[in-house]
């Protein structure tokens, strides 16, 4: 049965329990965010232990409840150990958002190598695989959730400096919409979110930034809270009836 969209649009997730990965700077911080001030119970996950504990103990500070797990995408066994972590504090997690990734090497394919694809397919690619295989199970248990993954505007237009890159944000596409189709009888929606240029640390250094801006019709850098919001309506009931979709959040960039 379609879920019933409530006309009051506060508190949007409220009683769920979010995952974030890359939750503590820049995109990811900002999904946590929005989803603890929409009532969720945030699990923020990164590598970057001293950055991410401090986006947690501000959400505590405002009285969200969240909570922080050091993990490495990249690692089978570091997601198996994080979601009992995230489980045992704020409960099973029944909304993910594969956010973690990796800008890869600028240069091109003649550039690339085997030691930086791999990096890079490590990261983008598999860690977004770990943790779509990893969850399933618990969500499947708790009786449906959301997957969000990050893909990219690079998902559907290639940029020559950017092979490795691309090809993960492409990957990223397919593997959502594979996913989509097994899980949809379980309750698990998957989705995927295609942001353009966003003023993220990460994009900030980008050498080619002005010539991104230009070829966007919005003429603008997108705000992470721009994306955040995408990802509050997949993570909600109101997105209840949206699986195996690419949402793209680019300023109209894939639209030319």
């Amino acid at each position: 049965m379609p879920a019933t969209v409530r006309k009051d649009t506060a508190m949007r997730v409220e009683n769920k329990v979010a995952l974030i990965t890359g939750g503590a700077r820049g995109m990811g911080a900002s999904h946590a965010r929005l989803l603890a001030e929409e009532g969720a119970a945030v699990a923020v996950a990164d590598i970057l232990d001293e950055l991410g504990r401090e986006t947690v103990d501000e959400l505590l500070a405002d009285g969200h409840r969240a909570h922080y797990v050091s993990l490495d995408v990249t690692d089978e066994a570091a997601w198996g150990r994080a979601i009992a972590e995230v489980e045992e504090a704020l409960g099973a997690p029944t909304i993910l958002v594969n956010n973690a990734g990796v800008g890869g090497t600028v240069g091109g394919v003649e550039v690339e190598d085997a030691s930086t694809w791999n990096a890079t397919v490590a990261i983008n690619q598999t860690g977004t695989f770990l943790g779509m295989h990893t969850v399933a199970p618990v969500m499947r248990r708790a009786g449906g959730g959301s997957i969000i993954n990050i893909s990219s505007i690079l998902g559907f237009v290639a940029d020559g400096d950017g092979f490795a890159y691309c090809a993960t944000k492409g990957a990223i596409r397919m593997m959502t919409r594979s996913a989509a189709l097994k899980l949809a009888g379980d309750g698990i929606r998957v989705n995927a979110i295609c942001p353009g240029i966003i003023r993220t640390p990460m994009n900030e250094m980008e050498p080619e930034l002005d010539v991104y801006i230009d070829a966007t019709p919005l003429k603008r850098l997108g705000e992470p809270k721009e994306v955040s919001y995408a990802v509050l309506f997949l993570a909600s009931d109101e997105a209840s009836f949206v699986t195996g979709a690419d949402l793209l959040v680019d300023g109209g960039y894939v639209a030319q």
